[in-house]
């Protein structure tokens, strides 16, 4: 049973109901429409110098890299999903915002550089299934895994880009889903 509408909603639907139209029965028919005005074209300056060539279309950004579908050789994958191989430097993303949590994960991949690291391991917490899918709404908090959903993206914004390989799950002993391993490209001395 619908209810029944209180004294100050039923002066207010009054009001409304009043500024409604009924729609006319039979066929739907459209204001006439005004026809377009149409202006006569400007006469254009006579030039006897060569037309100007047309301008070029601006260069298109370089692809974004997928650090994520990089190939290392088999050597390299068996000894990360075996977890032979000792990551030279480690940060831990928990706790940090996402934009604190780039801007430190752009810090630690430069140190990393600078100390001639090639396996750098970012512990950034577990991805909740969908989390990369949800869109973040306003006033709500971003659902959990958020930095780990970003990671990829961070990665091939990263003003390090060129000099990161790869990027790889983590062996459970260093943090298994929660972390991943990004490969560092060394420097050529």
């Amino acid at each position: 049973m619908p209810r029944r509408l209180d004294p100050d909603e039923a002066a207010l639907w009054k009001k409304v109901a009043a500024t409604v139209q009924p729609l006319r029965k039979g066929p739907a028919s459209l204001p006439p429409e005004a026809p377009p005005t149409v202006r006569p074209p400007k006469a254009a300056p006579r030039n006897t110098a060569a037309p100007a060539a047309p301008p070029r279309p601006a260069p298109l950004p370089p692809p974004r890299r997928t650090h994520s579908q990089a190939t290392l050789d088999s050597h390299w994958d068996r000894r990360l999903r075996k977890g032979l191989v000792r990551p030279d430097a480690s940060i831990d993303l928990h706790g940090h915002n996402l934009a604190s949590a780039q801007a430190l994960l752009d810090d630690a991949i430069g140190r990393a550089l600078i100390r001639g690291a090639r396996v750098l391991l970012v512990v950034a917490g577990r991805l909740r299934p969908g989390a990369d899918r949800l869109p973040q709404m306003h006033g709500e908090p971003r659902p959990r895994g958020a930095i780990r959903a970003s990671l990829a993206d961070w990665l091939a914004a990263s003003p390090f880009a060129g000099r990161i390989v790869a990027l790889r799950p983590a062996h459970i002993s260093h943090g298994g889903a929660g972390a991943v391993y990004v490969i560092l490209r060394r420097g050529r001395d």
